[in-house]
């Protein structure tokens, strides 16, 4: 690859002499003689010049003159300095032409004999640009040179005519502009100065009434305090009196500890005839039931003996012979006057046991109609 340092000195050689074509077998070990070899010393020297060149380059960038830079609020804008309009004045020739091509073409000429190869062939090869002619291909580079130099000495020289007319209208346009800035800062000094006494007079007056104020408010609020604090004493002494603040000491002892130790103790009693009644209510009701459980015994029992007369009866009596006409009816009559008998043998005791149970629930009923009320004495 050709790089940009090493195109100046480079040359044209033949191909045949150039050191870097191999020649003899490609697979032995070719090695470079010392004086090819590359000095680290002269690397970092090129690198030196090259890093030296482009610092220089930089430099003479920086330094090149340019367009003084805008003022604050203000850009530079491309202005066209030729003039809009040309005139032509070159007249055009014009010329008129016309061609046809031939109906058929002519045959092309022979070719020129050839006679046969004879021996051995040699070749080289030859790339664009070995051979040329020095003095005849540097004249166009030259004009382009040349021609290219001096136009851009006519645009610097140009460019710095204008840029001596721009700082010229810049320098005028400044101070313009100086003496109008100049004149709008005395106009806004004063303006200030106005604006500062206005509100200075306002402060005063804003002043005065602020103070008239306080005096009017603080004539009032002495008026007022005056009026208010004429029976203050006498009220306060009767608020703190209401909220209980003043009150007799044994009263108070007497609420705070005898009564609140007075009701626990009747609670505590009240409690211990409540359990002592219903204690008492249970055994009755336990007595109660074991008492109807026997009355029930003894029903059973008698119902039992009432039926074992009855059948016995009825076993004596059917021994001698009767019509079955005339036993129907009696043997019909005599159990129901028995059954009769029997229930009301058997319902005595079973009365006796559901009026004891209909005491127990109204005493239970009166007691717990009770309870309430003895609860409330006792509050």
């Amino acid at each position: 690859m050709i790089s940009e340092d090493n195109f100046d000195v480079m040359r044209y050689a033949n191909l045949m002499y150039d050191r870097r074509v191999i020649r003899g077998n490609t697979y032995a070990l070719h090695l470079l003689p010392a004086q090819a070899r590359t000095d680290p010393l002269e690397l970092q020297r090129q690198v030196e010049r090259r890093r030296r060149a482009i610092e220089q380059m930089r430099v003479r960038d920086e330094l090149r003159p340019s367009s003084p830079l805008p003022l604050e609020g203000r850009l530079h804008k491309p202005v066209q300095t030729e003039l809009y309009l040309e005139q032509l004045t070159d007249l055009v020739e014009e010329t008129d032409m016309d061609c046809q091509t031939d109906a058929f073409l002519n045959r092309p000429p022979s070719p020129l004999y050839v006679p046969s190869k004879i021996g051995a062939d040699a070749e080289t090869q030859i790339y664009e640009g070995d051979l040329f002619n020095f003095d005849l291909e540097v004249v166009p580079v030259l004009e382009v040179l040349v021609g290219k130099t001096v136009e851009q000495a006519l645009l610097e020289v140009t460019e710095e005519e204008e840029l001596a007319n721009i700082r010229a209208q810049q320098y005028a346009f400044e101070e313009l502009r100086q003496a109008e800035q100049v004149e709008m800062q005395r106009v806004m000094e004063h303006d200030r100065r106005l604006r500062e006494e206005k509100d200075r007079r306002k402060q005063q007056c804003l002043l005065a009434a602020t103070r008239e104020q306080e005096l009017v408010d603080k004539v009032t609020a002495q008026a007022f305090a005056k009026a208010y604090l004429a029976d203050l004493e006498t009220t306060v002494f009767a608020n703190l009196a209401e909220h209980g603040y003043f009150y007799d000491v044994v009263e108070h002892d007497i609420e705070e500890g005898f009564l609140p130790w007075l009701m626990a103790e009747v609670d505590e009693e009240i409690e211990l005839e409540n359990r002592s009644r219903l204690l008492l209510d249970l055994m009755i009701r336990e007595v109660v039931q074991e008492r109807h459980h026997q009355y029930r015994q003894l029903d059973l029992q008698d119902e039992q003996s009432v039926l074992n007369s009855t059948v016995g009866s009825d076993l004596t009596k059917g021994a001698p012979q009767q019509n079955p006409s005339s036993l129907e009816p009696e043997d019909e009559t005599s159990p129901t006057d028995e059954q009769t008998g029997t229930s009301t043998t058997v319902e005595q005791p079973s009365q006796k046991a559901d009026q004891d149970s209909r005491i127990l629930e109204e005493n239970d009923g009166e007691d717990a109609q009770k309870a309430p009320e003895e609860q409330e004495v006792g509050e």
